[in-house]
């Protein structure tokens, strides 16, 4: 039998068999978190001190009822998310439509600078033979003594940053005088003795359950003692009591 190569196999090499390489593994990719909707970022002392500012408006003007004003104010203190701040102003005037933040923040050119920080000063004041005088931007604690004998007190509360939701004054006055003024949005209550003298408190209660209480008490002998709201002045400022009621 003929085993020579045939003439197709002439001049051939055999072609080495070689190792089959694997297929390169694809490489995972990082992970890219998804942007957090306008709604879901977390709102701010501050944030939700504006939404309670437009409820305190719209209770004045009659748009809502005392229950709907109580039952906002507290869900906007208790809001965590500018989405739980939304419904709360979306059917008042005051509300504009868009995202979320543009119903809380104002524009910028509407947003107040930085006030300065206020005073710490002593919870009595006294006058004798002349007068004190105490306003501006102060720190007022829950207890606040004035002393007027033969001279005058003058307290205002207007600007001043509440610490504590009730603030008792005690008044004396003796051939003096007390004047105390407080910002229209917060409750005053309260009353003195007057003897050959005055003392009055112009009582009133805040539309907003949470607005701070200023009581005075004491006695004006010859002497006289005046408390009264200063209309065109609200209070926009003071400690976190609406989270500890």
């Amino acid at each position: 039998m003929d085993t020579s190569p045939s003439p197709d196999d002439q001049g051939q090499q055999p072609v080495p068999m070689t190792k089959q390489e694997p297929a390169p593994v694809p490489q995972a990719q990082p992970a890219v978190a998804a942007p957090v909707a306008e709604a879901d970022l977390r709102c701010s002392d501050a944030d939700r001190e504006r939404v309670a500012d437009l409820l305190r408006d719209a209770y004045a003007e009659g748009r809502l009822t005392v229950e709907e004003h109580s039952e906002r104010i507290e869900a906007a203190y208790a809001a965590k998310t500018f989405g739980d701040l939304v419904p709360l102003t979306r059917d008042l005037p005051a509300a504009t439509e868009g995202a979320p933040l543009s119903m809380v923040k104002p524009p910028l050119q509407q947003q107040r600078a930085p006030l300065p920080p206020a005073r710490q000063e002593a919870p009595t004041m006294v006058a004798v033979f002349g007068g004190a005088e105490r306003k501006g931007r102060w720190r007022v604690g829950p207890h606040l003594k004035a002393v007027a004998v033969f001279g005058g007190v003058e307290i205002d509360l207007t600007d001043a940053v509440f610490e504590s939701p009730e603030v008792v004054i005690e008044v004396t006055a003796i051939f003096g005088g007390v004047d105390i003024k407080v910002p229209e949005n917060v409750s005053l209550h309260g009353g003195g003795v007057g003897i050959f003298g005055g003392f009055s408190v112009r009582e009133q209660t805040a539309a907003d359950p949470y607005a701070p209480v200023v009581r005075v008490k004491g006695a004006a002998i010859f002497g006289g003692c005046e408390a009264k709201p200063r209309r065109g002045k609200k209070l926009r400022e003071w400690a976190r009591k609406q989270l500890d009621r």
